[in-house]
Parts: C-alpha cells; sequence; structure tokens
C-alpha cells in the first residue's frame, strides 16, 4: 500500500514542478532567448526540475535574452560558466527526452496496442520495457529535431549536414540520459513499489509522475558527463 506522506510528497512536487515552469514561461515571453528552441527548453526542465531550473533560469538563463543589455551581451562568455554551459546542453536533451516520454506514455495509455507493437507480450514480459522502446524513439527523434534547430543556424548547414550533425551531438548524449532514467524507473518500479509498497507504477497514477520527475534528474546526471565531452571538444554547441 503507498503510504500516505507519499501521496503529499507526489502532489507537492508536481505542482511545484508546474508552477516553475508556468513562471519561467510567462517571464520568457517577456525576455526570449536568442536561441529560441531554448524557450521551450527551460520550462519543460522546470517540470522536473523544479526550484532548482527556477534558480538555474534566474542566475544564469536570462544572460541569454535578447533583450539583454550590449554590455552583457558582450560579457555574455565570462558570465556563463563553462559548468553552467554544459548544464544547459543536457538540459536541451532533457527537454527532448521529457517531451517524447510524454507523448509516448499518453499514446501508450490511449492505445494500449502501442505496447504490444512495441514487443510486449513477444520480447518482453514486462508491459514497461515495451513502452520504454517507444519512450526511446520519440525521446531521439524530438531530441535530433531540437539539436538540428540549433545547430543548422548557428553552423548555417545544408539540411542534410545539419541532420547528420544532430544525430552526432545528440544521439550520445540522449542515450546517456535514458540509461539514467530508465535505470531510476526500473528501481521504483520493481524495488520500492512492488516489493516496498505492494503496487504496481502506473502512468494512471501521479506517483508514476513524481518518480519520472527523479528519474529525469537521474537522466541529466547520467548525461552530464557525456555533454561536457560533446561541448569541449565542439561536437555540441555552447549554450
Amino acid at each position: 500500500m503507498i503510504p500516505d506522506w507519499l501521496h503529499v510528497v507526489t502532489q507537492v512536487c508536481l505542482l511545484a514542478g508546474i508552477a516553475c515552469a508556468i513562471v519561467i514561461a510567462v517571464d520568457l515571453a517577456r525576455h526570449p532567448q536568442r536561441m529560441w528552441i531554448m524557450n521551450v527548453v527551460w520550462p519543460v526542465n522546470a517540470l522536473f526540475g523544479t526550484v532548482l531550473t527556477l534558480w538555474l533560469y534566474y542566475r544564469f538563463g536570462r544572460l541569454a535574452s535578447r533583450v539583454v543589455d550590449d554590455r552583457m551581451r558582450g560579457d555574455k562568455g565570462r558570465k556563463t560558466p563553462f559548468p553552467v554551459m554544459v548544464a544547459k546542453g543536457a538540459m536541451h536533451c532533457g527537454a527532448g527526452c521529457t517531451l517524447g516520454d510524454l507523448i509516448a506514455e499518453g499514446l501508450a495509455l490511449v492505445f494500449p496496442v502501442i505496447a504490444i507493437w512495441a514487443g510486449w507480450k513477444s520480447l518482453f514480459t514486462e508491459k514497461i520495457y515495451a513502452i520504454w522502446v517507444v519512450d526511446f524513439v520519440f525521446a531521439f527523434v524530438i531530441g535530433v529535431a531540437f539539436q538540428y534547430f540549433t545547430i543548422k543556424p548557428l553552423r548555417d548547414l545544408s539540411p542534410g549536414e545539419g541532420i547528420v550533425q544532430a544525430v552526432k551531438a545528440d544521439a550520445l548524449s540522449l542515450t546517456a540520459w535514458q540509461v539514467g532514467m530508465y535505470g531510476f524507473m526500473a528501481v521504483a518500479q520493481f524495488a520500492i513499489f512492488r516489493h516496498a509498497f505492494g503496487a504496481k507504477l502506473d502512468p494512471v497514477m501521479p506517483e508514476f509522475w513524481f518518480m519520472m520527475q527523479i528519474a529525469m534528474l537521474a537522466g541529466f546526471a547520467t548525461s552530464y558527463p557525456v555533454n561536457w565531452w560533446l561541448i569541449a571538444t565542439g561536437v555540441k554547441e555552447r549554450m
């Protein structure tokens, strides 16, 4: 049985994520980012990063606003430390993963046959593994699209070159993120909820999305060192 305290914590954390996303989205409407895709990245990451993302946005995200003064524009490189650039790069990947997972989980909930198409009952005895396949496909496509709209204009590439570079920049980062996310969700599903609480996590449960919030933070942790290497070597753009 899921304890009452976990219900309370779940509701507080989910509401905090929504509130932080709204606050950032409202501020972005007044202070849009120079790199337009970050107008999506910041609020999406706030859904799971909550107050941490909110702090990071107001401390460093505003430095990339199109309406900052000329002095700040010229001083951007010194005002945004490299570790923060790496964090923003990981968040860029995280936004694609988050949106991909939201879409995939929603579709699988409305159309359960999708899980069967993805291998449930034929390749996997557990439905969650089949859904992870769908999650990864959606996350990969959206993540590469995000990278495409970042890299192509900055490097003035052709559409084909832009896609190739986007895949190079995002494939490893996204995979590292999904490893951390899937790893935590496996622990949450099989060790915490089934073993400790005698319950099965399901997308219709708010606790599922609270665990996803934590899983996304785990994904950020596993993706961060990969993004450090990608950005340091120039494969991925600094943000």
